[in-house]
């Protein structure tokens, strides 16, 4: 077989599937059989409605899609140096040039370099049956965890681990975690297993507030309303969370994990786009409070979490509420854009659940 599927995006909120050749790995390359391809919010923010990214998130229109893929080598180019036919892998969906300041610290997602080219962005991703991927760019996937597992780690929990790390997160503390999106419930999977005994979450769609509800990650979910500050000083016996997690991008969101931190507190900006307005005296400086921003994450510390994943004993896949198949791949991206899910996978070889 010399030809496969792949999707793309063609930004009037509609997926084409089309025919191309498998590409054959030169020097340090190799070629991945996709197993499982998660859908980011990325997707549908920039891509799928419009195409409206630059720079870093700068759709090339005509390439193949998909930004969180993980599947099983089986084509070696040379020059490889670790990675071998048959190998379990997950892709750090950013390709850097490898010789800047970022790509050396682990950060490619930081990379200007005009070398530097993202899976399903400005190079062909992860929805279709084969991926084109640099050696350099693969985390090794352990037996332990699925392919579902690998797909997310990457984008999703690997964004979210970064923040949290950020910020730290222990039994000390009660978390707030804003927007259940996909994010969100990774930030709580997350917090939960790294100590938080009490996580609060904030939402407004009705669907991922039964969601989240569903995971019994949450001591309370709460759905967005005006009162929510005076409800979550309720919950913490009026002094508020010790971290905040903001994850939907929502403006009244944002504000709200900064005045629902106490003092002390630290918050972590990972949903992207939007905006937000506070007032510095009273909502951050007064209150000794600190801001941090984080955007994705590095690909040594992605391998720190496949390890972590497996010692926690906790499973990404489990946040998955949809999988469709390669050529379902329009149901999937248009239930995506609905944000009535969790996260959906377009899946391969695996058992459509």
């Amino acid at each position: 077989m010399s030809n496969m599927k792949g999707a793309i995006l063609p930004g009037d909120s509609s997926t084409m599937l089309k025919e191309f050749s498998i590409p054959k790995p030169k020097h340090g390359e190799v070629l991945i059989k996709m197993k499982s391809s998660t859908i980011c919010g990325s997707d549908i923010r920039c891509i799928y409605h419009e195409h409206l990214g630059k720079g870093p998130e700068g759709y090339q229109p005509g390439l193949i899609v998909g930004h969180e893929p993980s599947g099983q080598i089986v084509e070696v180019g040379p020059g490889c140096r670790r990675f071998k036919e048959n190998d379990r892998v997950i892709v750090y969906h950013i390709s850097g040039c490898g010789v800047c300041n970022d790509c050396r610290r682990g950060y490619m997602i930081s990379c200007t370099s005009e070398f530097r080219r993202a899976y399903g962005w400005q190079r062909d991703g992860g929805m279709a049956e084969y991926l084109l991927a640099e050696e350099k760019d693969l985390v090794l996937l352990p037996d332990e965890l699925t392919y579902s597992d690998g797909a997310q780690v990457a984008c999703g929990f690997g964004t979210v681990y970064e923040g949290i790390e950020k910020i730290g997160i222990s039994g000390n503390d009660a978390v707030l975690i804003t927007g259940l999106g996909p994010v969100g419930l990774a930030s709580a999977m997350l917090a939960r297993a790294m100590g938080a005994e009490k996580i609060i979450g904030v939402e407004v769609l009705e669907e991922r507030i039964q969601i989240a509800k569903s995971t019994k990650l949450f001591n309370s979910v709460l759905k967005a309303n005006p009162n929510n500050l005076e409800e979550i000083k309720d919950l913490t016996g009026g002094f508020g969370v010790e971290k905040s997690i903001e994850c939907s991008a929502n403006e009244k969101a944002r504000l709200l994990s900064i005045q629902a931190a106490r003092k002390w507190g630290k918050i972590v900006f990972i949903g992207e786009g939007g905006s937000c307005s506070f007032n510095p005296s009273p909502d951050i400086i007064h209150d000794q409070k600190m801001i941090y921003g984080s955007w994705v994450t590095n690909i040594w510390r992605m391998e720190e979490l496949v390890e972590r994943l497996i010692r926690w004993k906790i499973h990404p896949e489990d946040l998955i509420t949809h999988r469709f198949k390669l050529e379902e791949v329009e149901k999937a991206y248009s239930l995506m854009a609905s944000g009535k899910c969790g996260k959906v996978a377009v899946v391969f070889d695996e058992e459509i659940k």
